[in-house]
């Protein structure tokens, strides 16, 4: 026998099998490994001291503290910001520290701001007249910080140097390991109008009576991080990428106007002296009310404050513990609700305040939906650790600081409202609260890597608006679920089919992407959503994230860390998914390419015989072997093919190799197909298909993405019944992210084929 031909046409039969087309004795240019299924040791920095393989912090982990103490004070009548702070830096790192970076985002305001500039336009076919009016004909808005002065702890200069949004301040010794240094600045900046400024932060001014409403943030010089990874992170603020911020603690003091209405991050101190005996009242009351909201100020009230402008002033006195932030909001226009919300064993306060020409609908659902999202998030990552949080009402804008946010969500004039102005502000009353628990508790680095914050909590997000819907069903009424426009699979399939000069993959920083809403948002909460519904499961996925949260709250996650523990936390191998949906802007595409029906055969078929006589292999040396033949002239033997006839050649190989016994057990089917499945995107992705039978019933399958390991391309798997199949449908419940279902049916919908212009373009 020649058993070297006969080891060659196995291995050949297998090969064929499994999907190559090529023959195994041609001679092939070497490569390096390119499979998918590689592990990520390219892309991973080695594990260290610092942080563990494992994805957890390293018994050398370390992170500075920066401690603030602020005076603030808001100039209503010229719309200004005038502080003064000392900082109190503690250097935590194994490093000896020559200067200190702090960072001056208000900077990018300024009149002559490089940022101005970052982009480049062109003529526009046409313009809004605000819009062409912002472009041509203002002047442009003189703002970024005033720094009066910077002093060190014996009110001597320090010398500093600013660079754009960076001020480097020059130490007079070199911080030692485990010394703290303390110096002061003090500063002062116009403030915009962030209706028609824009912004994170700014006024809104309200022509009807004269006020404005103040949200501010990003208002102080603050201190950058410094970590085992970049040493200092002061890359450019430029606009897009948000902020890397050190803990610290705060005691701040704010003076308003005294008719004004404030809160911000931290614990009120001086609670008697800036509340009316009545609010103070109502306050005490709604801590111990968690059904419904408790007004502390009330609309009459506040439209009876908006008409006195008074010159006299209240300093309101926060402390705040172990935050990366500090903001705060104020306007005499405020009304004012609260209710306590149970998490674990401590109560919290959910808090709203917003002008009149937020109602009805803040009045309504504001204060419920923060109760909501703290529960929810706490089920899903840790109790939520700090004392309230804050919704606060500012048109356009959806910001996020330490337990307060900004939201939008305005009705009309008339106090009539759409849905989608309902479950737009619910949205993103949702997202902003959320932004608690990442970056504000872990506390990733939002200059570099906006998905993980931005992506992880919309993926949160959406889980709290289902919970929402489930738990509340009259808040979604009249509809039956909450209509989330980000989290499902299907819903990112457009953003990953555009022009590919178009994409950048999600680990990129957010200032050098086209579409940041869909790339740090959008995709990486549907790969998260399809992670966990699709290929881990919930069990597995919800145990695993949680544990990723409680290691890194109050720490500094990188990207490999939250990877890493994923991994660690379920024993699920997902180098292969972190890979393709992360690091590359490959899409999902898989087909169904061809489907054979065959039948057991005493004889060799036609693709055998020519093995063989390729080989020099006669039949005799190929027993025992069992053939299966296709049948021919494809779709119309897969309709019309004799089961029949499959049936009495099966069943006498049956009676010639088994006992009666054996044949008892045994489960024999009519029919054998092969499925064939391509792959024409980059994705792997599992293969989910559900079969139809001629008696109307369905059984789905659930092919892992390993099948796609050894051949990137085509896949091919049998599968036998004793029911003719007559419909195949690929990802019945659209939840792989498929650009592309006119192929994933068989027989092919013919009125899906225009779709094949469309993937061409594509793949251009």
């Amino acid at each position: 026998m020649n058993y070297k031909n006969l080891v060659l046409l196995i291995l050949s039969f297998f090969v064929s099998f499994i999907g190559f087309s090529q023959e195994t004795d041609e001679k092939k240019q070497g490569h390096i490994n390119n499979n998918k299924f590689r592990q990520m040791y390219q892309e991973f920095s080695s594990p260290n001291m610092f942080r563990t393989a494992a994805g957890a912090p390293g018994p050398a982990y370390y992170q500075q503290q920066a401690d603030y103490k602020m005076d603030i004070e808001l100039d209503d009548e010229n719309k200004r910001v005038y502080g003064s702070e000392t900082i109190t830096y503690t250097n935590n790192s194994p490093d000896n520290l020559e200067y200190l970076w702090v960072q001056l985002d208000q900077n990018v305001r300024k009149k002559d701001s490089p940022s101005l500039e970052k982009d480049g336009d062109g003529a526009a076919p046409y313009y809004l007249p605000s819009g062409f009016t912002k472009k041509f004909l203002n002047n442009p808005f003189d703002g970024g910080f005033n720094i009066e002065y910077v002093l060190d702890i014996n009110r001597k200069p320090l010398k500093f140097f600013v660079n754009q949004t960076m001020m480097r301040v020059d130490l007079p010794s070199v911080l030692k390991s485990g010394e703290s240094y303390s110096f002061s600045i003090k500063w002062w900046y116009n403030i915009q109008d962030h209706v028609n400024q824009d912004g994170r932060s700014g006024y809104e001014s309200f022509d009807k009576d004269g006020n404005r409403a103040y949200i501010i943030a990003q208002f102080f010089p603050r201190m950058a991080v410094y970590n085992e990874i970049e040493g200092w992170q002061n890359y450019q603020f430029w606009g897009d990428g948000e902020f890397a911020l050190p803990f610290g603690n705060y005691d701040v003091k704010i003076t308003v106007p005294s008719d004004h209405i404030l809160d911000a991050t931290g614990e009120l101190q001086n609670r008697k002296n800036v509340f009316s005996k009545e609010m103070i009242k109502r306050y005490n009351k709604a801590k111990k009310t968690y059904d419904k909201p408790v007004m502390i100020v009330t609309q009459s009230e506040a439209e009876e404050a908006e008409k006195g402008f008074s010159k006299k002033k209240k300093t309101w006195h926060f402390v705040a513990e172990n935050v990366r932030d500090f903001a705060f909001a104020t306007s005499r226009k405020y009304i004012w609700d609260m209710m306590a919300v149970k998490i674990g064993n401590r109560d919290v306060m959910a808090v709203s305040m917003y002008p009149k020409e937020g109602n009805p609908l803040w009045e309504d659902y504001s204060t419920v939906v923060v109760a909501e999202t703290l529960k929810t998030y706490s089920d899903y990552t840790f109790d939520y650790p700090y004392h309230k949080a804050i919704s606060v009402h500012a048109a356009q804008i959806g910001m996020e600081y330490p337990m307060i946010c900004f939201n939008f969500g305005r009705p009309n004039l008339d106090g009539s409202y759409s849905d989608r102005v309902k479950f737009g502000m619910i949205g993103v009353i949702i997202h902003e609260v959320g932004h608690n628990f990442f970056p504000m508790i872990v506390n990733n680095d939002e200059r570099q890597w906006a998905w993980m914050d931005e992506g992880i909590n919309t993926f949160v997000q959406y889980i709290t608006e289902q919970k929402l819907g489930e738990d509340i069903p009259e808040i979604i009424y009249p509809l039956k679920k909450f209509p989330s426009d980000r989290g499902p699979a299907e819903m990112i399939t457009n953003y990953m089919s555009v022009d590919q000069n178009f994409l950048a993959p999600i680990m990129s920083n957010p200032e050098n992407v086209y579409s940041l809403g869909p790339n740090a948002y959008g995709k990486p909460a549907t790969a998260l959503n399809i992670l966990r519904e699709t290929i881990m499961g919930k069990e597995l996925f919800d145990h695993a994230f949680k544990t990723y949260s409680k290691r890194w709250m109050f720490k500094h996650p990188t990207p490999e860390d939250f990877f890493r523990t994923m991994e660690d936390a379920s024993a699920v191998d997902l180098d292969w998914f972190w890979r393709g949906w992360f690091y590359t802007t490959d899409y999902v595409d898989i087909s169904i390419s061809d489907v054979k029906q065959y039948f057991v055969s005493p004889n060799p078929g036609s693709e055998m015989k020519k093995m063989m006589k390729e080989r020099g292999i006669s039949k005799d040396q190929l027993r025992p072997l069992v053939f299966l033949e296709e049948f021919e002239n494809d779709t119309e033997n897969l309709k019309e093919g004799n089961p029949l006839e499959n049936s009495k050649l099966l069943n006498n190989y049956i009676k010639e190799n088994f006992s009666e016994q054996e044949i008892n057990s045994l489960n024999i089917p009519k029919y054998f197909y092969e499925i064939v499945f391509e792959k024409p995107g980059g994705l792997v992705m599992p293969i989910i298909v559900d079969y139809e039978y001629e008696d109307g019933t369905k059984e789905r399958i659930k092919y892992p993405a390993q099948v796609w390991r050894k051949n990137d391309n085509k896949v091919s798997k049998m599968v036998t019944s004793n029911k003719k199949i007559i419909n195949i449908v690929l990802d019945p419940d659209l939840e792989t992210a498929d650009i592309d279902t006119s192929n994933n049916s068989w027989p092919k919908k013919q009125d899906e084929s225009e779709f094949d212009k469309f993937k061409s373009k594509v793949k251009g």
